[in-house]
């Protein structure tokens, strides 16, 4: 019941605000992880800081598998490299996140960060390979699409 809450409000608050500037968008992302072997969905929105290659990216993720459900609510700080000559960019970054693990009808709720490396597309399409420490997954390999 107590990390309803906590996703409600993280939703709510990343939600303030959200009228679409030629920069902003909303995504969809998915993938598997490793320890533990999942696969997850999420939502992210992509919000520019000063510039359209620095980004702020609230993001949630539901992980299932190996008999747990993993919660993930984090923000990510992104920078962006465009790759010359070509509609491909190269991204990294790192940012805080929250994990809530439930196991057999019990929740644990641990903060962590993580690390992110991916590539993005200007049509809106994305692979990334993210790590986790402190309570989060070790490796995420995901592709998304972010709407703009």
């Amino acid at each position: 019941m107590r990390w309803t809450r906590v996703v409600g409000v993280t939703l709510g608050v990343s939600c303030v605000g959200v009228g679409l500037s030629a920069g902003q968008g909303i995504g969809f992302q998915g993938g598997a992880t490793v320890n533990p072997e999942q696969v997850y969905v999420g939502t992210h929105m992509e919000i520019p800081l000063g510039s359209d290659d620095f980004l702020i990216r609230p993001v949630i993720d539901g992980g299932f598998g190996e008999d747990l459900m993993l919660a993930t609510i984090g923000v990510e700080f992104l920078y962006r490299f465009e790759l010359g000559g070509t509609s491909w960019a190269i991204y990294q970054g790192t940012g805080p996140a929250v994990a809530i693990l439930r196991v057999n009808e019990e929740n644990d709720v641990t903060g962590g960060y993580s690390y992110i490396f991916g590539f993005a597309h200007e049509n809106g399409f994305f692979t990334e390979f993210k790590g986790g420490g402190s309570g989060l997954s070790d490796v995420k390999l995901g592709v998304g699409f972010t709407l703009r």
